[in-house]
């Protein structure tokens, strides 16, 4: 069952990567806020639908952490909005590498939001995370414009939607927060959509379909590969995304990332897996929510 999910993470891996290198097409042409919310229309109604199968929707917006779950969707998506805004102006594979941070940053934030105790170890490499994120985007390196600024704030609004919902998970369903994700963030993300709408030709629209179909497929998979094997196995080969990306960024766009951001990029990583190391040691919880996109 073990090698069946971490089989299938890997094949999720892989749809969601696709689904970056589409949207990167199309924010060149497109507002990405006009992207993100006709891909989050797809991503909603599939929550709306998976939930809908086990029990009516009313019963699952019951939420006794109502604010941290509508918390939880604004994270998510300004997370994705970022995400989008930074695909515009870096290359998949630096971007990936950068966003990488997040689980650097969720042992951070677990201090203050929910009460965890951090040792030297972790402490230690989520310092040496950043100093790779600072390898990357060092001077000669890939310039530090807005990209990268909306790159940081969508592994950081990402590390804060994580750690929010480690803390509703003790107190709601699965199919609660799959239900306040969806709604928060289908309504966000249409009440601000509307404003930067451009029509697109059938080439382009068929574009946006590749890229909802690869979203409800990709969290499809991750449901099936975390109803396999616990989170907390899966989590390291979610790492595979950076490889992915890196290859996706040659052979579609012709860029090809340089060996010292390579380097960046390999700190993270390690830096990333000591940080997972020491939580499964701790016996830190990881929280198994298919709400989550994948850090896309």
């Amino acid at each position: 069952m073990v090698g069946q999910a971490i089989a299938i993470t890997l094949v999720t891996i892989v749809v969601f990567g696709i689904q970056d290198a589409v949207s990167k097409i199309l924010v060149a042409t497109y507002s990405p806020f006009q992207i993100t919310m006709m891909r989050y229309w797809a991503f909603a109604l599939f929550a709306l639908w998976l939930v809908s199968r086990r029990a009516p929707i009313r019963h699952a917006l019951r939420s006794r952490a109502t604010g941290w779950q509508v918390l939880r969707g604004v994270l998510l998506m300004g997370d994705i909005w970022c995400f989008a805004l930074a695909l515009q102006t870096i290359p998949l594979g630096e971007l990936q590498a950068i966003t990488l941070v997040y689980p650097l940053l969720v042992t951070l934030f677990a201090i203050p939001i929910l009460g965890e105790k951090v040792g030297i170890f972790r402490i230690g490499a989520v310092v040496a995370g950043f100093a790779g994120a600072m390898i990357i985007v060092r001077p000669g390196g890939l310039p530090l414009d807005w990209g990268v600024l909306f790159a940081v704030a969508s592994a950081t609004l990402y590390a804060l939607y994580v750690v929010v919902t480690r803390k509703v998970s003790h107190v709601d369903s699965t199919a609660t927060s799959m239900v306040y994700v969806g709604v928060v963030g289908l309504v966000l993300s249409s009440a601000t959509g509307v404003f930067f709408w451009q029509p697109m030709g059938w080439n382009d629209l068929a574009l946006v379909a590749v890229i909802m179909v690869t979203g409800c497929a990709g969290h499809g998979l991750m449901m099936l590969a975390l109803s396999k094997a616990p989170a907390s196995t899966l989590q390291p080969f979610n790492y595979f995304s950076l490889p992915w990306a890196i290859l996706l960024s040659i052979f579609v766009f012709g860029h090809l990332i340089d060996p010292v951001s390579m380097i960046g990029a390999g700190v993270i990583v390690a830096a990333g897996l000591v940080v997972m190391m020491r939580e499964r040691m701790k016996k830190v919880p990881a929280v198994a929510d298919p709400s989550l996109p994948g850090k896309e």
